[in-house]
């Protein structure tokens, strides 16, 4: 009797990733539904091993008592910023400052601070707005949605599509096609999300949804381009099937970071709003 066919490690891997997706999602969904404290421990443990991770592809792992102590500034900044309604976020940036002036004489300092900016900027940008009412939840699935469709369609439609590669020294399997067909199905997404919620104006939808797109794809880029520099394939293991945590989360830092700054500025269409924002609800499109 033949023997039964070798599954191909390509489809093995799929499903370890489509396992790992299913545990990891509902968790990552009902925190988000929720908010408060549970989005918040969710996010400083994200920001916690994201930090770790960085430090340890830049070979910035010592000294150990520096790596712990800005590893604990910037959790206990993102517990005060999101539960004590404060600046608490300053103190993120100090450690920072000093972390990388520190780094004239000894470099892995300097990494360590660019790490908390890095990691604290999108984390407290995700909590304050998902915090602003009364659209905050909906704020965070249009931006999901957004990271989301740009991933799904930009794999897919640079597989379908190929042609130049974006970014061959960076990324080689990254395509033109990809990013935009990735990018056509965030606005997509964006201008659906935000018609069916009624958070906004579609329309607005559709005009975030583009640069946040390209937040997304620059993140996935920069993080590659990280990890190339210094010789490292995945930023960590802790995740079955997709490696580590800032694997996953690049692109959605690139789109929380922007989405934070397009808010600050005012620039959030009515959509992206900081706590404390007055809005008028909005009414449906005619």
């Amino acid at each position: 009797m033949a023997s039964d066919p070798i599954r191909p490690s390509g489809q093995s891997d799929l499903l370890t990733r489509i396992i790992s997706a299913a545990v990891l999602a509902p968790i990552a969904v009902v925190a988000v539904i929720v908010g408060g404290l549970p989005l918040t421990a969710l996010v400083a443990l994200v920001a916690a091993i994201a930090f770790w991770e960085w430090t340890a592809i830049g070979n910035a792992s010592d000294p150990m008592w520096a790596r712990v102590l800005a590893l604990a500034c910037l959790v206990v900044g993102l517990f005060g910023l999101a539960t004590l309604r404060s600046d608490w976020v300053i103190l993120i940036a100090a450690a920072a400052v000093l972390a990388v002036l520190a780094g004239t004489r000894m470099p892995p300092l300097r990494w360590m601070g660019l790490g908390l900016v890095y990691v604290a900027v999108p984390c407290a940008g995700f909590l304050l707005l998902r915090d602003a009412e009364p659209f905050g939840l909906y704020a965070i699935l249009f931006l999901v949605v957004v990271v989301w469709a740009t991933d799904i369609a930009a794999y897919f439609g640079g597989r379908a599509l190929g042609g130049p590669k974006l970014w061959p020294a960076v990324s080689p399997k990254k395509t033109w096609s990809g990013a935009l067909t990735g990018l056509a199905a965030a606005i997509a997404a964006g201008g659906i999300t935000i018609g069916l919620t009624k958070a906004g104006d579609y329309r607005a939808g559709l005009l975030l949804a583009a640069p946040l797109s390209i937040a997304a794809q620059a993140g996935d880029l920069f993080e590659s381009a990280v990890k190339r520099k210094f010789g490292v394939k995945d930023s960590g293991s802790i995740i079955p099937g997709h490696g580590g945590v800032l694997d996953r989360v690049d692109g959605l830092f690139g789109a929380a970071a922007l989405a934070w700054l397009l808010a600050v500025a005012g620039l959030g269409g009515g959509i992206l709003l900081l706590p404390g924002t007055v809005v008028r609800v909005a009414e449906s499109a005619p």
